[in-house]
């Protein structure tokens, strides 16, 4: 095997230089097209947020591609020095190299542990990389080995378990609260990326409506053109308080927005009885802690929010040790695979070139010992010749199989070739 595993991700390098080697569809196409002629290699591109990497695969007679190279291929593409890149990647070789990308497949390397949707950027990068008919024998083997362990450790473990994100976590708490949100409206306080996303998980519940207010009008307006809801001019927040069900706040004020008593005042008479759910993301936050009366309104700031998360992270850790157990047994059966595979063309040269030298010895005796010998006694000799060459070849053939990809030196099979006189 001749693999190779190279690049950065958010524990490696920071966000500046990872939005910088960022790869859109025609820059990922030529980069394809670029490594396998130049580098005569099997190429996948595995580009996210989180991380660049690239899998590079050659002809087991080839040098392997190393990480200054890529970081000059990379600065090349993208217009950034060599030196800017190279102290951010990390290298994988071989089948530390098939265990990276197995373990990112499942969720095991990532900024949440057990995120499932590294697995799709995964299948993704495959998809392009056979596309662009970068994909030769290695990667079309590897990649779709990579996802059926991430899918294995999906179901045989509680990995990917919980909702694990702040927003996530919200969402989470009000189906423990409301049965329904067909009737339910969402007011969103704030138009910043906080609101953005948390507001995408809230729309997955499918509330009656959502309306958006801010002190920019033009930013409430956008937002709520975005989700589908409505803008509320800022002057009218106590009248959508009211309206609310659910309210999510996240502003950048520098003192709460709703002190105690304007609520009491202007809000809780409007509403009778109905249950009201607030989540105060903001810091400083926006409501008076206080307004939560442990009947009609709960309030959750950002740190009761993270620590659901961390609680439901926590679970998830529980199953590490049980997912890294799948990963270690599948990449041990895909290097055998693949060595058996690859070991095939020299087992049957081996075998053919006993036999030449078995029939060369066989043939001669039986000529010479011709009218001595009964059939019975031809095929007796014929019979323990060819049980010698099977007992002979079995310790070479087996230790060929099972043989660590990485051997110092010669490999094995390329010292079963030299000693057995085999062509390449």
């Amino acid at each position: 095997m001749n693999l190779r595993a190279i690049g950065c991700n958010v524990a490696s390098a920071p966000v500046e230089l990872r939005e910088k080697l960022a790869f859109d569809e025609a820059k990922l196409r030529f980069a394809l097209a670029e490594l396998t002629a130049r580098y005569g290699v099997e190429a996948a591109i595995l580009g996210t947020c989180n991380r660049v990497e690239l899998y590079l695969a050659r002809p087991e007679t080839g040098s392997p591609v190393h990480a200054p190279l890529v970081a000059e291929f990379l600065a090349e593409l993208h217009g950034v020095r060599p030196d800017a890149i190279h102290p951010h990647l990390y290298e994988h070789a071989d089948s530390d190299a098939v265990r990276h990308l197995f373990r990112v497949a499942a969720g095991l390397d990532s900024v949440v542990l057990g995120e499932d949707q590294i697995a799709a950027q995964v299948k993704t990068a495959f998809e392009s990389a056979q596309k662009f008919e970068a994909a030769g024998s290695l990667l079309n083997a590897l990649f779709p080995a990579a996802l059926r362990t991430s899918k294995r450790v999906r179901t045989e473990t509680g990995l990917g378990a919980g909702q694990v994100s702040v927003a996530s976590a919200a969402v989470a708490y009000l189906r423990e609260i409301f049965e329904t949100f067909t009737d339910k409206t969402v007011l969103v306080i704030g138009a910043g990326e906080m609101a953005q996303l948390t507001l995408t998980h809230l729309k997955a519940l499918e509330p009656a409506g959502v309306l958006v207010t801010n002190r920019t009008a033009e930013k409430a307006a956008a937002l709520a053109a975005e989700c589908g809801g409505a803008a509320v001019p800022w002057e009218q927040l106590d009248d959508a308080l009211a309206k609310a069900d659910i309210v999510l706040s996240t502003t950048g004020a520098s003192e709460p927005i709703v002190p105690r008593r304007r609520f009491k005042e202007k809000v809780l008479p409007k509403r009778g009885r109905r249950k009201m759910v607030v989540f105060d993301m903001a810091v400083p936050r926006d409501f008076d802690p206080r307004i939560d009366d442990g009947d009609r309104v709960s309030l959750f700031n950002v740190d009761d929010l993270n620590r659901v998360r961390d609680q439901q992270l926590a679970e998830r850790r529980t199953h590490v040790g049980a997912a890294e157990t799948i990963v270690d047994g599948e990449v041990s059966k895909f290097v055998q695979d693949w060595n058996r595979r690859k070991d095939g063309p020299v087992i049957g040269k081996l075998t053919d070139e006993v036999d030449r030298l078995r029939e060369a010895v066989l043939e001669p005796l039986l000529a010479k010992l011709n009218g001595k010998l009964t059939d019975a006694d031809r095929a007796y000799i014929e019979g323990a010749f060819r049980l010698f060459q099977s007992r002979l070849l079995h310790g070479p053939i087996a230790a060929l199989r099972d043989s660590a990809p990485e051997a110092h030196g010669l490999t094995l099979r390329e010292a079963l070739m030299k000693l057995f006189g085999l062509k390449g």
